[in-house]
């Protein structure tokens, strides 16, 4: 019987099969990925070869977790989500995001999109993420929409992740200034997540960009969350929280930046809020910029300095963060 590998054509279909059988930000996945390309990494998981730079052991428990996704009905999986008509990128096309390369080994195997996605293209300092409290209080809705606004006036592109609350605010901000948005989900592009942003999301694959990096039919998971959170602030010069608590899932996408050496701004807030403590504590932390307007985002995305890169271990301790433990599940399709 023909192995997978055997039966995918090229990189693209290649990585389309990985999207589907491999969890997002998979460090075994990512390793193999990015030394071997696509294809090899398929004829590696099915075969019994030393696999280079792996552990015996490790490597066993990788082909495990992948070998018991790859299931007859792979292929018409792969077909099924090909005729959604979404689009499909990969590193060598003109389109991939430069600043997904600067994640090494935890870049995304592809991304499937719906809309512009020359959006892409921009320098990082022409994108801003803007992310935070999804119970988010009436003042960050506010302030997250004011910004938003000015960077759209600016023909700056917003970068969130259309949740409710912060992401929310800030996504509709820009439509309404007829401004350019991307909107990076947690499931696939068909499975609009939250159900209440489903009119919202549409606008934007119909006006803006919808990414994901799972595929058509796959449902969010909160380790889904998390590691799309690396995304956001990859896509982006700058990250900026107006509101989030200090545990907030939030602070991985701050952690983020911070080790990719990217920007971050915060947005001060009253000591009586919960939800403006993260904010306040990144600024005390000298982790994050203070920024009160969109002229502050706007010059600390033209600045091109460079924060000081810090350890994930060093941001999250510092911050009395506990990051989570990751698991690799297979997707959910």
């Amino acid at each position: 019987m023909a192995t997978l590998a055997e039966q995918v054509q090229g990189e693209r279909m290649a990585r389309i099969a990985l999207s589907m059988i491999a969890e997002p930000n998979d460090p075994a996945t990512g390793h193999v990925l990015t030394r071997h390309g696509g294809v090899e990494t398929l004829r590696l998981i099915e075969s019994d070869d030393e696999v280079p730079g792996l552990a015996r052991a490790d490597a066993l428990m990788w082909r495990e977790r992948l070998t018991a996704r790859v299931t007859p009905g792979l292929l018409d999986q792969m077909a099924q989500a090909e005729r959604h008509g979404f689009g499909t990128l990969i590193p060598a096309d003109k389109e991939w995001p430069a600043g997904l390369n600067n994640l090494g080994e935890r870049a995304p195997y592809l991304l499937w999109t719906r809309g512009a996605a020359s959006f892409l293209t921009t320098p990082l300092s022409d994108r801003a993420t803007i992310t935070g409290a999804r119970a988010a209080t009436p003042y960050g809705e506010h302030v997250a929409g004011e910004l938003a606004m000015g960077l759209a006036d600016e023909e700056r592109v917003v970068v969130s992740g259309g949740a409710y609350g912060i992401e929310g605010a800030a996504h509709k901000s820009v439509l309404a200034a007829s401004g350019q948005t991307i909107a990076v989900l947690t499931g696939g592009l068909d499975r609009p997540y939250p159900a209440g942003h489903s009119e919202l999301l549409s606008r934007i694959g119909d006006v803006g960009l919808l990414v994901s990096e799972l595929p058509p039919g796959a449902a969010p998971t909160r380790y889904r969350f998390l590691a799309r959170n690396r995304l956001l602030a990859a896509l982006s010069g700058l990250t900026v929280i107006p509101e989030a608590s200090p545990r907030s899932g939030s602070m991985t996408t701050v952690i983020a930046a911070r080790e990719l050496g990217r920007g971050v701004g915060a947005v001060p807030g009253p000591v009586t809020s919960v939800a403006s403590a993260g904010p306040n504590e990144l600024i005390k932390q000298g982790f994050a910029v203070l920024v009160t307007q969109p002229s502050d985002v706007i010059a600390l995305l033209d600045s091109n300095a460079p924060n000081r890169v810090v350890a994930r271990s060093e941001l999250g301790r510092d911050l009395g963060y506990r990051w989570p433990s990751s698991g690799a599940p297979g997707p959910s399709l």
